[in-house]
């Protein structure tokens, strides 16, 4: 009833599991990841403990190989598990078992394992890896991993149809303020389209927590941008500039000395009557 990739970035920083299934709230259930250990994908007839055992196992120094024998031979439902495992330094375990519905299966290469289960066939699980080997090792892991689920959807997917989806990565530092490892945690509980609403939602935790916008895209905080800026968030009925970015979330699409570009050009698009005092 679901299909998933967990990885590992080629440079070794990243840690990710995307997922998808005709089943509410697939990301509730599936994926785990600890960035500096591993991640963890546990599906069919799902065992959530695994996904502690295993980031615990991956903790002191197994290897997925290991760790998903490790968690199989601890538990007699094992014919009914899928499971995918990545550890520290990329190296890959899939598991199915011998009860999970057809087609099911699973496949591994360099950083990453994909595995399904009510499937519409073996095809689901090439066109992932496929587009996961296809995509450039620069680009980042939840771009890669989301293009590697679209194209098992787009390949037929979860033979029921479509429900949930959900895409986890991490990174060290990645979190909100640097608080955490949780670069991204986005889950689709129940939608017709899951896997394009999932890429949306991306598209928005890139614009709202971008940190590394480029040169050409930041505006210089000069006193003249500021001036027009305050006064166009008052004419909002807002205090200031800083008041207006605060309310929309976008503290991080700035600098000590500069804003990003969009921040400037989608307040002037807010108020398109305003004009500076004579």
């Amino acid at each position: 009833m679901t299909f998933s990739i967990v990885a590992r970035s080629d440079d070794g920083e990243s840690w990710g599991v995307a997922v998808a299934s005709k089943f509410f709230s697939v990301g509730s259930v599936v994926p785990a990841a600890r960035a500096g250990v591993g991640a963890v994908a546990t599906q069919a007839w799902a065992n959530v403990a695994y996904k502690d055992a295993a980031l615990a196992h991956l903790d002191t120094g197994g290897n997925a190989a290991v760790v998903l024998e490790r968690l199989l031979g601890e538990d007699n439902g094992r014919e009914h598990r899928q499971v995918g495992i990545v550890d520290l330094d990329g190296r890959a375990a899939t598991h199915t078992g011998s009860e999970c519905l057809d087609w099911a299966g699973g496949v591994t290469g360099a950083g990453y394992a994909i595995q399904g289960n009510i499937l519409t066939g073996e095809e689901v699980m090439t066109a992932m890896q496929a587009a996961f080997e296809a995509s450039e090792p620069s680009t980042p892991l939840a771009e890669r991993l989301l293009a590697a689920l679209a194209a098992g959807d787009n390949a037929g997917g979860d033979a029921r149809g479509r429900q949930s989806a959900a895409l986890l990565v991490v990174r060290d530092g990645a979190g909100f303020d640097g608080g955490d490892d949780l670069e991204m945690d986005l889950r689709v509980d129940d939608h017709p389209h899951p896997i394009d609403e999932l890429a949306r939602l991306l598209g928005v935790q890139r614009r709202l927590f971008h940190t590394n916008v480029p040169e050409a895209e930041r505006t210089p905080d000069t006193p003249e941008l500021i001036a027009e800026m305050d006064a166009r968030a008052r004419a909002l009925g807002l205090r200031s500039f800083a008041l207006w970015i605060g309310l929309n979330n976008y503290e991080h699409l700035g600098g000590e000395d500069w804003t990003a570009t969009q921040l400037v050009e989608e307040l002037r698009a807010a108020t398109p009557d305003w004009q500076p005092d004579a």
